[in-house]
Order: structure tokens, then sequence, then C-alpha cells
């Protein structure tokens, strides 16, 4: 066995990703809440609740949690619904209690990363329209200005919108995949099928991506403002085979390719339809967020011409999965998507990098092999300036419910009490050393060390 250390930048930001929804609780006024409501819309029935009390006493809970693991940053979001929870009517004591929780942090010396709309709106905005129409932006814009006013002083670093694509398609394009084990099942709120709507609803949230970008920057001229985006590998099931590159490569062009086009060069309106320049979106990206979570293989199926544009996902047999089907565990794909983004030339921070894994025994081993793609991309050069891992306690997934379990700490939902993982151990060790070497690898994952370290 071969001795070896893999080490990472001293500036290197090593935290965690949380969302407001899924661990706050309570938040009543927004169209989650709502959706959580209506039969089958989460699966077994299950309903966020108190999640991870963190407008009670959780939040101080998993913050030395986060400590104790020497993170150095935190990535979290703001709850429009409570800031904003009736049109026109701010919630002050709501931008109070975010301070307390910035502050909070600062005290553990973990820098804060705020996302500004992670999948949730007020009631009164869905009722509105929601992004469906344009006449959000400048709500969004509005609340941006807000929070930016109240907060400025504790962050400087800011996520506008997280996964326009995922929030589009999963609200839009009700049951695309879903008999893909690689896709989760169920579907976001409002719960419609229209792939033309699915695609207004995208660019309407990037010129809300757009308009609270240039108003962070007039408020904050040292701010830090990036989207944060998730990209998923599209590989052809036969490589062999024109139509099923031609699948992958139009459901990367859709997934992928537009919000990089609409942060960089300011082009919407495709995949259908003509491109159309907006010179207030063009270059709006300090830096690039990215969301990597799992690649899938697509193929050419004649019968989705209608609800997939005639393409299938299908599951790799031979693919490792994590927890419920949720999706393929393939780390190159990590390294894959960094390079493709290093040509960005804009600095990358990974917003979010995970899996569900109840019993924690694979989560090790992920950790462990998607940093050393992380490591593998800073050694060619490409900027990678941080990892936030998805996530740090057990939270609301979504239309998942409760069933799929991402947090290095474990949760328990009824008492409230908390453990950490052994993967927070791990986890806590590379952060606090700011490196992998064969000696960790041997205590945490042995099954990889000859795999890692051949010699």
């Amino acid at each position: 066995m071969a001795k070896a250390t893999m080490y990472f930048p001293p500036d290197f930001k090593w935290g965690c990703a949380t969302a407001a929804h899924q661990v706050e609780g309570g938040n009543d006024k927004n169209d989650w809440w709502a959706w959580e409501q209506g039969p089958g819309h989460i699966r077994g029935g299950q309903k966020s609740g108190k999640a991870a009390d963190w407008w009670g006493k959780g939040f101080e809970k998993d913050m030395d949690f986060a400590a104790q693991m020497h993170n150095n940053a935190h990535r979290l979001s703001v709850e429009w619904s409570r800031i904003e929870p009736q049109e026109g009517r701010w919630d002050d004591a709501a931008l109070d209690r975010y301070r307390d929780m910035l502050k909070s942090m600062h005290g553990r010396n973990i820098e804060p990363m705020i996302t500004l709309h992670h999948f949730t709106n007020p009631v009164w905005v869905a009722e509105r329209g929601g992004w469906e129409t344009p006449s959000t932006v400048p709500l969004f814009e509005r609340f941006t200005v807000k929070v930016v006013e109240a907060l400025k002083d504790l962050c400087d670093f800011w996520i506008t919108i997280n996964e326009p694509n995922v929030y589009s398609i999963l609200g839009y394009m009700r049951n695309v995949d879903a008999h893909d084990p690689a896709t989760p099942q169920g579907t976001f709120p409002p719960g419609k099928d229209d792939l033309k709507l699915a695609l207004a609803v995208v660019d309407n949230m990037l010129l809300g991506h757009a308009a609270a970008y240039h108003a962070i920057h007039r408020l904050q001229e040292q701010a830090r403002v990036g989207l944060a985006h998730h990209m998923r590998l599209f590989d052809p099931f036969r490589p062999g085979s024109l139509l099923d590159r031609w699948v992958a490569g139009n459901r990367d062009r859709i997934f992928n390719q537009v919000v990089i086009d609409a942060m960089l060069h300011g082009k919407i309106g495709r995949p259908i339809g003509l491109a159309r320049r907006v010179r207030l979106l063009r270059n709006t990206a300090d830096f690039i967020g990215l969301n990597y979570y799992t690649r899938e293989y697509t193929r050419f199926d004649r019968s989705r011409a209608d609800t997939a544009m005639f393409g299938s996902a299908v599951p790799n047999p031979q693919a490792e999965m994590s927890d419920g089907n949720y999706g393929e565990i393939y780390p190159r794909g990590l390294f894959r998507v960094l390079k493709r983004l290093g040509s960005t030339g804009k600095p990358i921070y990974i917003t979010e990098n995970g899996l569900p894994d109840a019993d924690d025994d694979q989560r090790p081993c992920f950790l462990i092999t998607h940093l050393r793609q992380v490591w593998h991309a800073i050694n060619q050069s490409i900027p990678v300036m941080g990892y936030y891992h998805w996530s740090l306690v057990d939270n609301f997934e979504w239309a998942e419910g409760w069933d799929l379990r991402f947090g290095l700490v474990e949760l328990d939902v009824e008492t409230q009490e908390r453990r950490l993982r052994r993967s927070g151990e791990l986890y806590g060790e590379i952060c606090q050393s700011n490196k992998i070497d064969t000696d960790l690898v041997q205590r945490y994952a042995p099954e990889m060390v000859e795999t890692l370290f051949p010699g």
C-alpha cells in the first residue's frame, strides 16, 4: 500500500448546505406547506412539521455540530414567506431572527452564504402565477433589496436562486421519467405538465436572478453573487447510437447549458423558439455554484415524443445506487462537470453534493471518492474554491418527505434528538486537516485504499 496525501488549498471553504423550508419548521405561509396538505403529494402523506426546528432550538444545536466538524462556511437560505408573509407587509422580527442566526455563525467562525430563493414562494406570490409570469421578477427584486439591506453587514456571499432547472422540471413536467429509478418520485407545486410553460418559468427565474444580481451589487459593492446550478450528466445508453447521442445532447442543452448560456452570455428563449439576448443578464455570475449528485443514461424512445422529446432514462444495471434509488453513485462525474465549468473562467463553489444514506454505510466512501475528484480538478488548475456538503442534518426532502436521509447529523424527527454520524466524523477530520491521506482512508473506507493509493 502506497502512502500518499491529497492536500487542499489553505483558503478552501469547507461547509454544508441547508434550505429554509427543509430545516426551519412551521413555514405555513408558503406554497410548499400548502402542497404538503394535498393528498398524494408527499410520499406516505408525510409533512415538514417542525422539520429540524431551526426556528426554535435546532439551529444552535446543528451549528454546534458544524463547528465540531471544523466547518468554516455554511450555505443556508432565507424564507421569503417569513419575511414578506403578505404582499408589501414585512416582518422585521423574521429578519432579526436571521440576523441572530448569522451572528451565531460568525461566533463559530463559520462564514455564511445566503440563498434568496430555494424552491418556495409565499402563497400570495403563487396565487399571482409565481414564476410563470414575469411580474414576479420585480417582486423578487424588491424582496432581495429588503434582505440585503437588513443582512449585508453580516454576509457578502449570495446565491440568488437555487436550481431553476429542477424547479421548473419537477413543477411543470409531471411524470417525466417517473418510471426511472434514477429520478425521485413525486412532483413539486404547482404540479403542472407543460414543457413550454416549464421553459418560460426558467426564463423568468433567470431574469429574476439578473435583477437580484444587480440589486445586490448596487447595495453592496464587495458582494459575491452567483446562482446554484444543478448539473446532471447525460450519457447515451448506447454510445454508438446516433439517436441516443442526440437525446443525450438535447437533455444536456435543456437541463445544463441553458442556465450557463444565460448567466454568461445573456441568452434565453432556447431550446424552443429563437434565442434572445438580455443585456442585463449577461455576465451575472461572480462565481458559479454547482450542485452535483448523479448521472443518467438516456436512449431514444419514439413513444415519448410529446412527454420527453423522444427520450427515456435508463438505469445502469452495474451502478451502485443510493437509498431509494435516488441516483447512481458516480464520483468521476463531479470532475467531468467541474472541468466543463472550468472553461468559463469563473470561480466554482460546489454548493451541493451528497446522497441519501440512512445507515451511513455508503457516505464515507462517497465523501472520499468525490473529494478526490475535487482535489484532481484543483490540480488541473480548475478554480474550485469550496465544498458545501448536502446536508448538515437530516431534513424534509420535498416530495420524498422524511424517507431520504442526507444528513451528516442524524435527526430523530419526533424527539429532535441528534447524533453525529461516522461520516460526519470523517468530514470533520478532512475539514480540520485540509487533506485526505492514506491513514484516513484506511480508517474510514478501507475498501478504497488500493483503488485510491495503488502501490
